[in-house]
């Protein structure tokens, strides 16, 4: 089992600048597939951003590509960030950290490719 906790959320102006960050704990001694998802008021969970269990390997969605950057601090990826720039008031959600042992994913941007989940941080982009 391995547990995972975000920070960073908070309440920024559009344009802006947030950095999150998903630490892992527990089973840690195996190098994960680390991912982050937001879910917006009244809408499904959607994938932003992945890393491969090596840390070489970074994934974005479209919607948010060239303005927001995954990376790990270490070769395990027990501590993740995702840094977001040029923020919008669409960027407004609960971002959560997943994490599996799975290193080859079959849908890197299905919820259920990932086995363990952070309970998430709020950020709100103000217009």
């Amino acid at each position: 089992q391995v547990q995972l906790v975000e920070s960073g959320g908070g309440l920024v102006q559009a344009g802006g600048s947030l950095r999150l960050s998903c630490a892992a704990s527990g089973r840690t001694f195996e190098p994960y597939t680390m991912a982050w998802f937001r879910q917006a008021p009244g809408k499904e969970r959607e994938w932003v951003s992945t890393i491969s269990s090596n840390g070489r390997n970074l994934y974005y969605a479209d919607s948010v590509k060239g303005r927001f950057t995954i990376s790990s601090d270490n070769t395990k990826n027990t501590v993740v960030n995702l840094q977001m720039n040029i923020l919008t008031p669409e960027d407004t959600a609960v971002y959560y950290c997943a994490a599996t042992l799975i290193q080859s994913l079959a849908d890197r941007r299905n919820e259920l490719s990932y086995d363990y989940w952070g309970q998430g941080t709020q950020v709100t982009v103000s217009s």
